[in-house]
């Protein structure tokens, strides 16, 4: 095993040989097993992911085969075979004919005996076929796990370990490697699967670094050919003595145990993700879904996933999803952040239009009297004893431009998105969901924030999944509830609800007092803490649960209607 100095001595080293003229060893030669099934929402990316790989083709062979698909698999990898096969030493291809489906299959994701039995067929077959043609190594990568480290495949080679895999990130916890197996001797059907140890969470947190030795590596892993009894690892037919699950990733880490072939887990670099498996009754738009998710994820933590140029990926369709507008408010000083808010909304189909932030570090006293800003006298953040800070003021003012914009183009409800935001998964589908029980209930909204602090658990009433009522949930502390604004019908607002100044009533509460429209408001405001409110009139059990569409936050819904203009206003606030 290398650290990760050594590793960049030897890669220096390397190019000073290459500099010097002197001719070095060829890399190990690897075949890649590619081995898809229904998987044109991923490919593009898997198949850019391969292209990137910083490993000369002339050392690499391609093995490929696809069947039982209902989607355009086939059709994806045959036409970037016929783009870029040339430049590798040897491809096979092995297409399905006509799509069919498994006999006892209930759907696409289900898996029947029948389903692992001819995937490990085909495995053993790829096996089968590197070790004739005088591979090194065999790579098995399935095609939802990405490998945005173009350097993973130097680095496994470079480990000379029999069996090893590059620890692959996913939305969860789950990733690419068991720390234990359930060991029940003389019980067989307890034998063979996941049993949680002390080591595994430490592992996948990277909180221990380096390469590990672990009783199973499945979905991305490398397979010396040349190590020490991998002449007897076989994916089928099992081991003579398996009693195990019938599982291709079992039935391999069995041959592994019972060949004496240890496997490891490296997790010093972040080299690519997984998507997280859907249940066996879900179909292919539950698994789109969460792949999409794994592309957010991928836009924050980097490096983000690339599609292929050598295949055709279907359309997008970016719509308003019903809205006005869709407002990015961005800092034009922040472009890799706007950068990847506008990636992540081209990847959910949502249309957003930029709006330039106003720079809290360009503000300052004589600015804000210009733009009839003040701040209240003796104002304090109950929080921290501060006063705003200048990022405040310029959310503040950022937003309320967003207002005004609105009141002068009359537009009925919009979406504001700030550009630090975290997508939960299926963002758009369950906030199209939202918005389509707010019309069925015809629910009178002028405000909805998602995406701030977590409710407590609300109770569920009929008509809404998505929002909580006024008084049922979340009622923050005594010590971080300001009294209501003058003239207000009952309730208190957090100030940390208000932060963010969004609109005049709010930016006031927040130590703002605008000279612009809305001087003298004539509020309601029926929202208290963290709850939301319902249609006045009704009680407080005509909503339920709020849904967070944001990572690791809660929402908030006002009701809330200025003098001079009454406007439907749909808030995402951001993360910090």
């Amino acid at each position: 095993m290398l650290s990760a100095p050594l590793l960049a001595l030897l890669l220096l080293l390397r190019l000073q040989v290459r500099a010097s003229g002197v001719a070095e060893p060829p890399l190990p030669s690897v075949v890649l097993a590619i081995l898809a099934r229904n998987a044109e929402h991923s490919l593009p990316h898997y198949l850019g992911a391969l292209e990137r790989l910083d490993y000369p083709r002339a050392r690499l062979a391609l093995w490929c085969a696809t069947d039982h698909n209902i989607d355009n698999t086939t059709a994806m990898l045959r036409e970037w075979l016929a783009a870029v096969g040339h430049h590798y030493a040897a491809v096979i291809w092995r297409p399905e004919g006509e799509p069919r489906s498994y006999p006892d299959e209930e759907g696409p994701k289900h898996w029947t005996k029948e389903r692992h039995q001819f995937l490990m067929e085909l495995k053993q077959e790829a096996l089968t076929f590197a070790r004739a043609w005088g591979a090194d190594y065999i790579l098995f990568a399935d095609t939802d796990n990405i490998l945005t480290n173009n350097q993973t495949l130097r680095f496994l080679t470079e480990q000379a370990l029999p069996v090893v895999a590059p620890m692959l990130d996913s939305q969860t916890y789950y990733s690419n490697f068991w720390c234990g197996i359930t060991p029940q001797p003389n019980v067989s059907y307890l034998q063979g699967y996941y049993r949680r140890t002390t080591d595994y969470f430490p592992t996948k947190n990277r909180q221990r670094q380096g390469c590990f030795q672990v009783p199973m590596v499945h979905s991305t892993f490398l397979v010396s050919l040349r190590a020490e009894g991998a002449d007897q690892l076989t994916f089928y037919p099992p081991h003579p003595n398996y009693t195990w699950p019938f599982d291709d990733i079992i039935v391999f880490a069995y041959a592994c145990e019972a060949a004496g072939v240890s496997a490891y887990i490296c997790n010093e670099h972040r080299f690519g993700y997984m998507n997280v498996a859907v249940g066996p009754r879900e179909g292919l738009e539950e698994e789109k879904i969460n792949f999409i998710h794994l592309i957010l994820q991928a836009l924050v933590d980097g490096p983000p996933m690339q599609v292929s140029a050598h295949v055709s990926c279907p359309p997008k369709r970016p719509s308003k999803m019903g809205f006005d507008e869709v407002f990015v408010i961005s800092l034009a000083r922040r472009p890799a952040r706007r950068q990847r808010m506008l990636s992540s909304l081209w990847e959910m189909e949502i249309s957003g239009r930029v709006v330039d932030a106003v720079d809290g570090w360009m503000l300052n006293s004589s600015v804000l009297r210009s733009l009839g800003v003040d701040l209240l006298p003796g104002y304090q953040d109950p929080y921290s004893g501060r006063t705003l800070t200048k990022g405040e003021v310029g959310c503040f003012l950022s937003h309320y431009s967003i207002w005004e914009e609105m009141a002068a183009r009359g537009l009925a409800q919009v979406l504001v998105l700030e550009d630090d935001v975290r997508f939960e998964r299926n963002f758009r589908g369950r906030l199209e969901q939202l918005m389509e029980e707010v019309a069925t209930q015809k629910l009178q909204w002028d405000l909805i924030y998602l995406g701030r602090k977590q409710p407590g658990r609300c109770p569920q009433a009929a008509g809404l999944t998505a929002l909580a009522p006024h008084g049922t949930c979340g009622r923050v502390p005594a010590h971080h509830v300001r009294p209501a604004p003058k003239g207000t019908p009952g309730g208190s607002v957090t100030q940390k609800h208000l932060l963010l100044g969004t609109m005049t009533a709010a930016a006031s509460l927040a130590g703002l007092a605008p000279k612009r429209p809305c001087v003298t408001p004539a509020w309601t405001w029926e929202a208290a803490g963290m709850a939301s409110i319902p249609t006045p009139g009704t009680s407080s059990s005509t909503g339920n649960q709020i849904q967070d569409l944001l990572y690791d936050r809660g929402a908030m819904l006002l009701n809330f209607k200025c003098g001079l203009s009454s406007v439907q206003y749909f808030l995402i606030a951001e993360t910090k």
